[in-house]
């Protein structure tokens, strides 16, 4: 085999195996079993919705978070409810990096029901309680989509 086929087929499983790892899953899946997606980063794609900036909020700690907003990321399957926590100690007066309509990729951490912890809602963050039913995705990196990607 010549150096040039070995590197072909080195760089195909390399490119293969961090493609396959971000591959976007659908809305469904999480909502179907949120438990089993806890804490862990999921790459979405779909259509932002609601586009809804917050009012600046009060951590526990005293720190105060600016920029905060929350939407709905649909796809096809379903919609979720994403939260970006904004800056906090840095006040700033910022807006949304997406609008209604917009079609993004979003990596994000998935924060099921029935684990207390915290989510963000129009009030702030919030204590998540135990009866409390809320899947919230956090955006930890918005994409918006090349103009090809929105016509599918």
């Amino acid at each position: 085999m010549s150096l040039l086929a070995v590197l072909w087929l080195e760089w195909s499983v390399v490119g293969s195996s961090g493609a396959s790892s971000a591959e976007p899953i659908t809305i469904r899946e999480i909502l179907d079993e949120p438990e089993s997606f806890h804490l862990k980063q999921v790459t979405l794609r779909g259509t932002v919705r609601n586009v809804t900036p917050l009012d600046p909020y009060t951590l526990q700690a005293g720190t105060t978070c600016y920029g905060a907003y929350l939407f709905y990321l649909e796809d096809e399957t379903s919609s979720i409810t994403v939260a970006v926590y904004g800056l906090c100690g840095i006040p700033t007066v910022k807006d949304p990096d997406i609008e209604d309509g917009q079609r993004i990729e979003l990596t994000a951490t998935i924060q099921s029901p029935s684990h207390g912890g915290y989510y963000l809602s129009l009030q702030g963050v919030k204590v998540a309680r135990e009866q409390e039913g809320v899947i919230q995705a956090v955006a930890d990196r918005i994409t918006p989509l090349p103009d090809e990607e929105k016509s599918q």
